[in-house]
């Protein structure tokens, strides 16, 4: 009847911030005669922009010949050369990783097995770990620099082979050319062009490339003027109608990039007109084309206009002291709609219109804790979130102060630390336990966030263990008669103490609560050793826009997430009371798998079947 809990608390801290953080649950400790300490574990990483820079690899690794990611390739392998030759101490970290600290690229996933709720192996995302912690191994092979320029050559050498004749892209050999796929790259030229990653000095085949692509875009954007002409020759539209589509708005963007390159006179009234509509029709375009829109103008020598839009973008904008600064709006699945590539949008948009450093730092921060617990699963999106860290303000990568840490009475000095970010580990036993374990200080004198977490590990008996909800997922369980009436089927709480009968028909209802996006969570719920689950398939489920794996066992039903977005949701299932007895009915537990500082569980309470 005793079960060990693990109750965690974040330990977020801002740029030169000092903060005290209180472990209120340690409290329990003093209120328990059957809790008995296990251990208390602090994990703590200095400088997470490194995280950013070790989801490169997956770019270059990316298996599929199609031109994206043939570019991707590119972009990664000149944003790591560009990376490595621009600061000596940043070169060291990469051959210290290479050689000395082989557990930095250990995947997310599989780090802190011991703090975890699930075992990685029991999960349906074993192989995502595996996966994660190759791409990490291949940072030493990405930084190779003599590779890195084979690689460099390689690809310029087949983007060469794969575009046409007038200079477009198709998505895949021997398709046809797409706009939107040649956009793409143009934008990415453009991206490396201003880090300086990819000069025309040092690679003029590859501005070759990029010349030739801009002008197959002009002319897209000359053909969809002219079916324009020919709809409002027919009376189908007005020249003063909004005819601002998206691949416009996105051309305008990557366009603006390489404004030295000379816009034909056959182009420069469509350009024009498209430009004037920017001018005129931006608001309510979606988040992500105003940014495009704003970045255009500005470059258009059009400031006035591009202020407006970035002031009205700021006003819808939240700001909190952990997660940093974002928009609330649903995301989708279209290249305009995706959260980690909007918010790398806003951070330059906000550098090169506003010079806002306070919002470009906010923005940075919710990068990187969008980064703490989701794994970058796209190429464009790690290309966006790396290109975003480093165009802009400080180079965070510089960052490598010690960052002073105090819990309780004892001052922690880490035996390692890792190279880059920073990390390190420490647990103390029930033996060692520091006094006064509840009061955390961190003193933090970088440039950059920090984050770690406390793990306090302990054995309590199952009924006498109490909600936990200091973390931002929280749970709530309740156990339900299901009764006939005259008006069908009726629900009635059961509380302690109430008598349930052998027969009875009950229902289990779990409600979750998340304020940020999550990936690769496990929830557990425990039952009553009386109680018989209905529903005994495994299966994936489908509900309130979540999608989930449920896997029912004789202790539990397991819930697996592989992403969970931000909101309330509210799991059933049936069951029937088939036992007489005194039980303890469990907890309900949940973590996130990619970050188990974000934890919670229920409380335990005992049922009566008679």
């Amino acid at each position: 009847n005793r079960m060990l809990v693990t109750e965690t608390m974040p330990l977020p801290v801002k740029a030169k911030q000092s903060k005290t953080f209180t472990f209120n649950a340690m409290d329990k400790a003093s209120q328990s005669a059957t809790l008995e300490n296990h251990s208390l574990t602090l994990e703590f990483t200095a400088n997470p922009a490194w995280y950013a820079v070790q989801a490169l690899p997956y770019i270059m690794e990316y298996p599929h010949q199609c031109s994206e990611q043939i570019f991707s390739r590119l972009y990664a392998n000149s944003l790591a050369t560009s990376i490595a030759n621009s600061h000596p101490k940043i070169k060291n970290v990469f051959e210290k990783w290479r050689t000395e600290d082989k557990q930095a690229l250990v995947s997310n996933l599989s780090k802190n097995q011991e703090l975890k709720s699930a075992l990685l192996e029991e999960t349906p995302w074993v192989m995502n770990a595996l996966s994660e912690e190759d791409q990490k191994k291949n940072i030493g092979l990405l930084f190779d620099l003599d590779r890195m320029a084979g690689e460099q050559e390689k690809a310029i050498r087949t983007l060469a082979e794969r575009q046409s004749r007038n200079g477009g892209f198709p998505w895949f050999p021997g398709g046809q050319e797409s706009w939107y796929i040649t956009q793409y790259l143009v934008e990415g030229f453009g991206h490396l062009d201003k880090l300086g990653a990819l000069s025309e000095q040092q690679h003029p085949d590859a501005m070759r490339i990029a010349s030739k692509a801009i002008a197959f875009i002009d002319k897209e954007l000359l053909d969809h003027y002219k079916e324009l002409e020919k709809r409002v020759k027919l009376g189908h539209a007005k020249w003063s109608d909004d005819n601002l589509d998206n691949m416009v708005i996105h051309y305008l963007y990557a366009r603006s990039f390489f404004l030295n390159k000379n816009i034909s006179k056959d182009l420069r009234k469509p350009y024009d007109y498209y430009l004037g509509q920017a001018k005129k029709f931006w608001l309510n375009k979606g988040l992500y084309q105003e940014g495009l829109i704003a970045l255009a103008l500005q470059r258009n020598e059009e400031q006035t206009t591009a202020r407006n839009i970035m002031n009205s973008i700021k006003e819808r904008s939240i700001t909190n002291d952990e997660l940093g600064m974002y928009w609330k709006q649903n995301y989708g699945y279209y290249w305009y709609q995706l959260p980690v590539e909007t918010n790398a949008l806003m951070i330059e948009a906000f550098q090169d219109i506003m010079q806002d450093q306070e919002s470009v730092y906010q923005l940075k921060v919710w990068l990187l804790k969008n980064k703490q617990t989701t794994h970058w699963k796209t190429t464009k999106a790690t290309a966006s979130a790396v290109y975003a860290l480093l165009m802009s303000g400080n180079n965070w990568l510089l960052e490598d102060k010690p960052i002073a840490i105090t819990i309780g009475n004892t001052k922690v000095e880490p035996k390692h630390t890792q190279a880059g970010t920073g990390y390190f580990k420490e647990t103390w036993d029930k033996e060692s336990f520091p006094k006064n374990a509840n009061q955390i200080s961190v003193n933090n004198p970088n440039n950059t966030i920090a984050w770690g977490a406390v793990y306090w590990q302990y054995f309590e008996n199952l009924d006498k263990i109490k909600i936990f909800k200091d973390t931002p997922l929280q749970l709530k369980k309740e156990l339900f008669r299901e009764s006939q009436t005259d008006r069908g089927v009726v629900l009635n709480k059961i509380k302690e103490g109430d008598v349930i009968h052998v027969g009875d028909k009950l229902k289990m209802r779990i409600e979750l609560r998340v304020d940020r996006a999550m990936e690769y969570v496990h929830m557990k719920d425990m039952r009553a050793a009386g109680f018989e689950p209905t529903n005994v398939l495994s299966q994936y489920k489908w509900q309130d826009g979540l999608g989930y794996y449920e896997s029912t066992r004789d202790l539990a039903t397991d819930f697996f997430f592989s992403y969970l977005r931000p909101g309330v949701y509210v799991f059933e299932y049936p069951m029937t009371a088939q036992l007489k007895g005194n039980f303890s009915n469990g907890v309900t537990t949940i973590q996130c798998m990619y970050a188990p500082e974000f934890s919670s569980h229920s409380e335990g309470v005992r049922v009566l079947v008679e």
